[in-house]
């Protein structure tokens, strides 16, 4: 199989070169890191062991590139906008696209484009960050849940989780993506959201009983607001439970919304958090905390002056 992994940040890079190390033929379309590793190959600090891949198939443009049977989507959801153009010159009439990013609404998004026949979401569950250019740390976690957008083929499906396994990555399958996304987003929404505004990472949240129990009033809500979406099968509150188990055990951990705003890059606002509050509402279920965690970072970013993610 020849995959394409459009978006080189910490999550492409990494689930890309376990790819490629495995004797997957994965390419990368690169920005930030293409100089780095022409010159110096791709450094993975794991805490699964460290590897070094001395030569990466490394692209500047997705014409460049040239066709794949299955393309990893990892940009930032702020960045969907350039969806056609960074997807298009990969598509054969079989390719599948596979989006690995935060949120709600991609799929959609990607389906309105391409057809929903061929996109397979993915809910990855990873704790990884970028060094200098060339290096990533994955520093916890990183099992994928997949799920088909349109039912179509679960031996398909099969064959690209068997793909990840291989690899070493925990790779489960689902008949319901739409709870997959929404249990992500119980920890998504809390953590990414407090972490990017109040600049603390997820170990100092709980370490507070008055954030630690805001945390969970949040996690309450999204799982409200998630079990009136017509899954196969409620969300319990207990999970939110469980999330704030896992997250004790993270130690200091700074999630990609925190990292971006320290950065002084965008946030991820819309599909973290815009989207979940507007299914929510559509449902009749409110969802305040969320709301005014959504505007108070929207204000802390209106300052920011926002570029163009395609090229």
């Amino acid at each position: 199989m020849r995959v394409a992994v459009v978006g080189a940040g910490a999550l492409g890079l990494y689930y890309g070169a376990l790819l490629q190390k495995s004797g997957v033929e994965t390419h990368f379309l690169m920005r930030r890191d293409y100089d780095a590793v022409v010159s110096r190959g791709l450094q993975i600090y794991s805490i699964n062991g460290d590897f070094h891949l001395p030569k990466i198939n490394a692209w500047r443009t997705p014409e460049e590139m040239g066709k794949a049977d299955l393309v990893i989507v990892a940009i930032k959801t702020f960045a969907n906008d350039c969806y056609q153009e960074l997807i298009t010159p990969l598509l054969t009439s079989h390719t599948m696209i596979q989006t690995l990013q935060n949120g709600l609404g991609n799929e959609e998004a990607l389906a309105e484009l391409f057809g929903g026949e061929r996109i397979i979401g993915g809910v990855a569950f990873l704790c990884s960050n970028r060094g200098e250019p060339g290096v990533v740390h994955h520093l916890g976690a990183g099992r994928i849940v997949l799920g088909e957008f349109v039912e179509r083929d679960g031996q398909r499906l099969e064959r690209l989780a068997e793909m990840f396994r291989g690899a070493g990555v925990d790779c489960r399958t689902t008949a319901d993506l739409k709870r997959a996304r929404w249990e992500k987003l119980v920890w998504n929404i809390p953590f990414n959201g407090l972490s990017a505004l109040l600049r603390q990472s997820v170990d100092r949240l709980l370490a507070v009983p008055v954030t630690r129990t805001l945390v969970r009033e949040i996690m309450l809500e999204v799982i409200r607001a998630g079990n009136a979406q017509g899954l196969h099968s409620d969300i319990p509150e207990k999970f939110a439970e469980s999330m704030m188990e896992f997250t004790d055990n993270m130690g200091v951990y700074k999630p990609s919304m925190q990292i971006d705003r320290e950065e002084g890059r965008e946030l991820e606002i819309g599909a973290i958090l815009r989207t979940p509050l507007r299914f929510g509402a559509e449902k009749g279920i409110g969802m305040p905390r969320t709301e005014m965690l959504a505007t108070l970072l929207e204000q802390a970013q209106s300052g920011l002056q926002t570029g163009q993610y395609c090229r």
